[in-house]
């Protein structure tokens, strides 16, 4: 029996089923089920970032990793003459600094909310406990993970320039 509307939505905690449904729209985490789908939703934290307030730095160790659910993100990094290079704008559905989850290395580059921006986090540590109680969530992760790093490794290397013969 289904319950009754009003019953639904006075048990319904509205934040985390609002955080849940945008989760299920990333790539990363597509195709998980309802249930691991939940927990990884309560796993994440969130926060708000304001326009020019900096999520990380270039060097600093990665914890964590970005998923953008509102605003825009700016990735830049510091050029030979120290100069600041923009290398791309992350849009809502994005994320970024997934390296984080791999390995804790310095960061390659610097992020920076552009706009006010609505941020959902997945740090390492609570990746590792996902994995250790819920191998199913923790594989799927993982593997979207991979194929995602796979696809931009292609295309960075495909937008390079080709080798001249001698």
């Amino acid at each position: 029996m289904a319950w009754p509307i009003f019953l639904r939505d006075l048990f319904t905690d509205r934040t985390s089923a609002h955080k849940r449904a945008f989760l299920d729209s990333v790539e990363l985490f597509k195709g998980l089920n309802a249930a691991d789908a939940g927990r990884l939703a309560q796993s994440m934290n969130s926060r708000t970032y304001h326009a020019g307030e900096t999520l990380f730095a270039e060097g600093e160790v990665g914890r964590a990793l970005f998923v953008l659910e509102s605003g825009r993100v700016a990735l830049t990094r510091r050029g030979p003459s120290g100069e600041t290079c923009r290398l791309t704008a992350v849009e809502p559905g994005g994320f970024f600094g997934e390296w984080a989850l791999l390995e804790q290395t310095p960061r390659t580059a610097t992020a920076t909310a552009e706009e006010e921006s609505r941020i959902h986090l997945l740090d390492r540590s609570t990746l590792e406990t996902l994995i250790s109680r819920h191998p199913r969530i923790g594989a799927q992760v993982m593997t979207r993970l991979a194929q995602s790093l796979s696809t931009r490794l292609r295309r960075a290397t495909a937008a390079q320039p080709a080798p001249h013969e001698g």
